[in-house]
């Protein structure tokens, strides 16, 4: 029987997939795996347990973890694959990105896919990377510096500034007040110069303004596409780099997928063996990069085949995305993330001070704590 699967409908999310199921299906009677695809926006609103219950194979980020569980609607890993296997994986995953996946002492998906909020300039327009907040405003002063606030992404930019400062977020009230105000500060000061209509966009859209246009030099946090790194995607060449910290500070944001069973799926062993390969170094190494991916796997990230295809995407990036923030995974975190980033854009454009803009989210904040089923998540270190 085909398995139902669901992806996100951009090619790092479903070519390498895709490819990897029509390999899978030579000489075989049916096909292994149908996927699907929807708008990556989809994932973020939908509920999880309507996904589950249409397919057997979700596509999904660590945010919608918490959820998940309460709706009892995935398969744990370790109904399907051994101790010794899910420690090897964590072994060789970049930074916290199986980790994220754990929730109530199990494993709920496999990492396929890693990105994470990182740097995304022009080289032509800004030969180094700013190496503090200082200097981007300085950048800002006389070239155009968008910054990431479409969708959920405004508030990750806020949580992914104060965790480089060592602050992440969590507890009754999110941030301290001193890092929240400045980073508030920060920010209207930086959409204030901000390309106008630069607001809205998603990442992609970001990066495809910034590579096809001359109107954004500079975007200190964006989560990173690799293709936009390789000479030909765009009629600029992006170039990225690791995100500002300090010494002990977290990167920015994770984000990329992970591949999870749900509840509904009774997987047959060639399938489960499928899904597995797609974890292995030499796939992650190989197949998944050649194939449009984004790989989990920290020999792909390290490799110099790999780096030499993608303009050295992955090298330049490497350091963020191994000490990478772990967002919240209470269970409703994902749609507190959509309205807390909506209040601050139109904050932002308000002219609200930031003690009124830090209050707000801070009651929006408290009011889905008190909603979620299950742990609030606090200890994610």
């Amino acid at each position: 029987m085909t398995a139902q699967g669901l992806t996100w409908d951009h090619p790092r999310g479903y070519d390498a997939l895709a490819e990897a199921a029509r390999r899978a299906d030579v000489g075989r009677a049916e096909p292994l795996i149908s996927w699907d695809k929807q708008p990556l926006e989809g994932f973020e609103s939908a509920p999880i347990a309507d996904l589950c219950a249409r397919y057997d194979l979700v596509v999904l980020d660590h945010p919608h973890i918490g959820e998940a569980v309460a709706e009892g609607c995935l398969r744990s890993l370790e109904d399907l694959f051994s101790a010794a296997q899910i420690a090897e994986w964590e072994a060789q995953t970049v930074g916290p990105a199986l980790g994220s996946y754990r929730w109530a002492g199990r494993h709920w998906a496999l990492p396929l896919d890693v990105a994470t909020q990182v740097m995304a300039r022009r080289a032509d327009k800004i030969a180094e990377p700013p190496g503090d907040w200082d200097s981007v405003e300085d950048i800002a002063a006389s070239q155009p510096v968008a910054l990431s606030l479409g969708g959920p992404h405004a508030f990750l930019t806020l949580i992914s500034m104060a965790a480089g400062q060592e602050h992440v977020v969590g507890g009754d009230d999110m941030l301290p007040d001193d890092v929240a105000l400045a980073c508030l500060a920060r920010l209207r000061r930086l959409a204030a110069k901000a390309p106008r209509g630069t607001e809205t966009l998603n990442p992609i859209g970001l990066l495809d303004a910034m590579g096809n246009g001359d109107g954004i030099a500079l975007i200190p946090l964006i989560f990173g596409y690799v293709t936009y790194a390789r000479p030909g995607h765009t009629k600029h060449a992006l170039a990225f780099s690791d995100a500002i910290r300090w010494a002990g500070g977290k990167g920015g944001v994770l984000g990329g997928t992970g591949i999870a069973f749900s509840a509904r799926a009774t997987p047959a062993p060639d399938l489960v063996e499928h899904i597995a390969w797609l974890m292995r170094p030499e796939t992650q190494t190989a197949f998944i990069p050649d194939n449009g991916g984004q790989p989990s796997a920290r020999p792909a990230w390290q490799s110099d085949a790999v780096n030499a295809a993608w303009a050295g995407f992955y090298r330049d990036t490497l350091q963020t995305a191994e000490h990478a923030l772990l967002r919240p995974r209470f269970d409703g975190f994902p749609t507190f993330t959509n309205a807390a980033a909506e209040d601050l854009r139109a904050a932002l454009a308000s002219g609200a001070d930031e003690m009124t803009i830090l209050k707000a989210l801070r009651d929006r904040w408290r009011a889905a704590r008190t909603k979620a089923r299950g742990d609030l998540d606090d200890d994610r270190t």
